[in-house]
């Protein structure tokens, strides 16, 4: 009998996941804090009534297209991938956009998705997803539009098995549409249709719900908001740090702009470090470490150089930058620097390929005085990291629960100094929060990996006392049944877990063991055919079914 425990609530994260294969970490509480987009909302039609010139310019920019009807914006195309050898055709017919996959002489691996909607504007590249029974998940391909080429998701390049079960969550999805209702309850990944009320980013993005504005009333204008509120505006996006953390009963997605964005998340970063690349979707903090913006603190702002109502033309593109530069430098130090040479961010801020999505370049927002110089000192050897909140105005009003979660999910494993430093925090924190979901999974799981079984157990009821939704809780607490011969409690854990997160093939594996190894036949066979339903090339589910099929049936693993 197998029973794999998740690793939970502790995973890594980026931004502009949709481009990506990695999980979320933004950690927070429960179902309960979860509601849907803010009243009042009315979308980018409404505003057009009075600001037309705006909208028009608006709809044509990057993030008005960041997202839509799939069928409306696809790149077509095939592409086989060598490590696995399955080959990928993206195609429309019949007024559907579709992903066909196929492996030759693999049966279970063959069939189509019809791709409902794409996510990316283009200029990087763009991804799609599909809905299997209500659940959506991203397409196992991406289009990197720097290369012109298809290939699979980041950390997916070598797989030797496609992955079909990628989950389209909240926090990557909240950054690509409007009007997006969160997961059901109990789901990390289910939505009621449609999931994009509104394509791509509207304008109550930036400037919050519109109804009240439409009979007469304010409506939030960045640029007159307190420099905090008004950087937060862009940062809800544009910011990934090295961990974020949702507050305790609160979702970043809640987030409307004029709000304290820091009551919904808390971002971190290692400090004194050198950057190891620039991430995709981190420019808010390469700008903070520019000259630029520690020279003029607050009077600078991302709206300094970007009009977020259009997109910068190519023809312009060098004049439109320059006037920016100007703007603050001079026309004097202008015309004795580089007169010859106009285009400022072609020495200041380089493209170079970025650390976390593959084939994709990014603008270095960090403004570098000379191309390619480190702008701060690689770390002493044998030190331990100094994990802190970003921005550094935050570091006063550090939540200790924020911080460790941050700890166990960015250092908890990798070390015995490191995770001895993430359990400490996670004690300290659980001691002045003893009902929060999160800090009783993680410090769980640090017992579960130390073989404390008794206090693991008692960390995960209590979680799922105050969380009963929790997948990970209720997973790993079934690992912990099952290791003690209650396979009852063990499959009824599994069972509603695996209902509410087919696409986390674990689960299902652990349940179709346990059932095999009870004799339990045809429902393990049931269980193994779902998890094939949702992740058709999984090597140990093919090869559990092939044994459930003989005669008589057994459980080789």
């Amino acid at each position: 009998m197998a029973a794999f425990p998740t690793r939970g609530l502790i995973v890594a994260s980026i931004f502009l996941c949709l481009l990506s294969s990695i999980s979320s970490s933004r950690i927070g509480q429960s179902d309960e804090a979860r509601k849907s987009d803010p009243a009042g909302s009315v979308g980018d039609q409404a505003c057009a009534r009075c600001h037309d010139d705006v909208y028009q310019s608006y709809t044509k920019s990057a993030m008005a297209q960041a997202s839509g009807p799939a069928a409306e914006n696809l790149v077509a195309g095939n592409f086989t991938h060598r490590p696995s050898g399955v080959t990928y055709g993206i195609y429309s017919a019949n007024g559907k956009a579709w992903l066909s996959f196929n492996r030759s002489g693999d049966p279970l691996v063959r069939g189509h998705r019809e791709l409902l909607y794409y996510i990316g504007q283009g200029r990087r590249g763009r991804t799609y997803l599909f809905s299997v029974n209500g659940f959506v998940f991203e397409a196992p391909v991406n289009w990197y539009a720097d290369r012109q080429m298809w290939d699979m998701p980041p950390a997916y390049t070598d797989a030797r098995e496609i992955p079909m079960n990628l989950p389209a969550v909240m926090s990557c999805l909240d950054c690509h549409g409007s009007g997006i209702q969160p997961p059901i309850a109990g789901t990390e990944n289910r939505y009621r249709p449609p999931v994009f009320a509104h394509p791509g980013v509207s304008c109550e993005r930036c400037h919050g719900p519109g109804e009240a504005h439409l009979n007469g009333g304010p409506i939030v204008n960045p640029v007159k908001l307190p420099a905090k509120l008004r950087d937060q505006v862009c940062m809800q996006c544009h910011l990934e740090g090295n961990a974020a953390i949702e507050r305790a009963g609160r979702h970043v997605y809640e987030y409307t702009p004029g709000d304290d964005l820091f009551q919904y998340v808390r971002y971190f970063v290692i400090a004194g470090s050198a950057p190891g690349g620039l991430r995709a979707a981190s420019q808010f903090e390469a700008l903070a470490q520019s000259t630029c913006k520690k020279k003029s603190g607050d009077a600078m702002s991302c709206t300094s150089c970007h009009d977020p109502h259009r997109t910068v033309t190519k023809d312009e593109r060098v004049s439109f930058y320059r006037a920016k530069c100007i703007a603050c430098h001079g026309a004097t130090f202008a015309a004795k620097h580089h007169s010859d040479r106009p285009d400022c961010t072609a020495c200041h801020m380089p493209a170079s390929l970025s650390s976390d999505i593959a084939h994709t370049e990014v603008t270095d927002h960090r403004i570098p005085r000379r191309p390619h110089e480190q702008l701060e000192l690689p770390p002493l050897p044998n030190v331990l990291p100094q994990l802190v909140a970003f921005p550094s105005s935050e570091q006063k009003e550090q939540d200790v629960r924020d911080l460790a979660l941050a700890w166990q999910a960015m250092f908890g494993g990798e070390t015995s100094a490191t995770q001895h430093q993430a359990e400490q925090l996670l004690r300290e924190a659980l001691a002045q929060s003893r009902q929060d979901p999160a800090l009783l999974s993680s410090l769980a799981y640090v017992e579960q990996a130390r073989g404390n079984d008794s206090q693991a157990r008692e960390f995960y009821e209590d979680a799922l006392k105050y969380d009963p939704n929790s997948l990970d809780a209720a997973t790993n607490l079934g690992v912990l049944e099952a290791r003690q011969r209650h396979i009852a409690d063990a499959i009824k854990l599994w069972q509603s877990a695996f209902e509410r997160a087919p696409g986390r093939s674990q689960i299902g594996m652990n349940l179709a063991h346990t059932l095999c190894a009870a004799g339990r036949f045809d429902e393990a066979r049931n269980d193994v055919m779902r998890v094939l339903q949702f992740n058709p090339d999984l090597g140990a589910a093919k090869q559990l079914l092939r044994a459930l099929n003989e005669t008589p049936p057994h459980c080789e693993r």
